[in-house]
């Protein structure tokens, strides 16, 4: 275990959403997120992202991902967003 994430999940059904919203995001897929905080985020899926174990910042162990999500326009630029952020995933099709 190499990160600390800001959230993590010891619940079997947010667990199972995770994993869920990984089958959604194929490596290279171009997709529109909605966050949690109402954000959206477009971009392409680098790689799929893994659910694995980390540890928060109170050092409580727990379930999470993080998605690389680089920019359509510019792939040189890329965000990173904690998969239990994400509600919806939208596929954008190919350009």
């Amino acid at each position: 275990m190499s990160q600390l994430a800001d959230r993590v999940h010891t619940d079997p059904i947010e667990i199972a959403r995770l994993e869920t919203l990984v089958t959604e995001l194929p490596s290279e897929a171009r997709v529109a997120l909605t966050l949690d905080d109402g954000r959206e985020l477009r971009g392409t899926v680098a790689v799929r992202p893994t659910v694995q174990l980390f540890r928060d910042y109170h050092g409580n162990e727990g379930n999470n991902a993080l998605l690389r999500l680089d920019d359509i326009a510019h792939p040189a630029h890329a965000q990173y967003v904690w998969l239990d952020q994400v509600r919806k995933v939208m596929p954008l099709g190919t350009f």
